[in-house]
């Protein structure tokens, strides 16, 4: 079993696919954008497509549904040879403002974890994507009353996190994160000497995935759902 620290005083966790779900829409937004582009291409190709123009923009827009929206419009445009309608368009923006609009859908466990470890331990939020997406969807959920601090970075490298700690005033070990990606939430908290749990989501965009080989070589706990991480406290 995997031994977290006993010097432990903050736990961060994730926000999507760790607290509520997200990326699950993002897939459905996917599904929707090819059948809106199915005359120019093939589903595959479009999905492709896709995810290079979003990987591409990730340095002018960062993470979340807006940047994804704007992203979808390019790819539109380029893959319709800038022949595709006005309308179009605005049923590609409409995918994005439903998404937006989505419902906070809290999984498993998550509100009874945090009930059980506020007061014992200072909890905070630290994701990223957008800023107004990521404290709308937190307001929703109703959970910001367990929360010490919220972070919302631009990104989830280990100079991120070792900006987050010094802002918290603790060292690595008195850290320990929760999160739903390896790429972002384990590998470099593990990096410098912090703890981490990984509770795998159903689903995961592939720009978060990384390989076995990597991901075996590191010290980190995996549950399968947040509230088996009580019993590893």
């Amino acid at each position: 079993m995997y031994k977290i620290s006993k010097n432990i005083k903050v736990i961060a966790f994730d926000a999507d696919d760790t607290l509520w779900v997200n990326e699950t829409y993002f897939r459905e937004a996917e599904l929707e954008f090819a059948k809106l582009l199915a005359k120019y291409e093939t589903a595959n190709k479009i999905d492709q497509e896709l995810f290079q123009t979003e990987i591409k923009n990730l340095t002018h827009y960062g993470y979340g549904v807006k940047g994804f929206m704007l992203s979808m419009v390019e790819c539109a445009l380029e893959l319709s040879n800038y022949q595709i309608s006005q309308k179009t368009i605005e049923k590609i923006l409409n995918i994005g403002k439903e998404m937006l609009e989505k419902p906070i859908e809290l999984l498993d466990g998550v509100e009874e974890v945090l009930q059980s470890l506020q007061g014992k331990f200072k909890l905070i939020v630290a994701t990223k994507g957008d800023l107004l997406d990521q404290e709308r969807k937190l307001d929703k959920s109703n959970l910001s009353k367990y929360f010490h601090h919220i972070e919302v970075m631009s990104d989830k490298k280990t100079k991120d996190y070792q900006k987050l700690i010094k802002h918290l005033d603790i060292e690595p070990s008195e850290l320990l994160m929760i999160g739903n990606s390896l790429k972002s939430d384990v590998l470099p908290l593990v990096k410098i000497g912090a703890s981490a749990i990984h509770i795998p989501f159903h689903t995961t965009w592939i720009h978060e995935e990384v390989s076995e080989a990597i991901s075996s070589k590191a010290d980190y706990g995996t549950v399968l759902n947040i509230k088996e991480v009580l019993s590893l406290l």
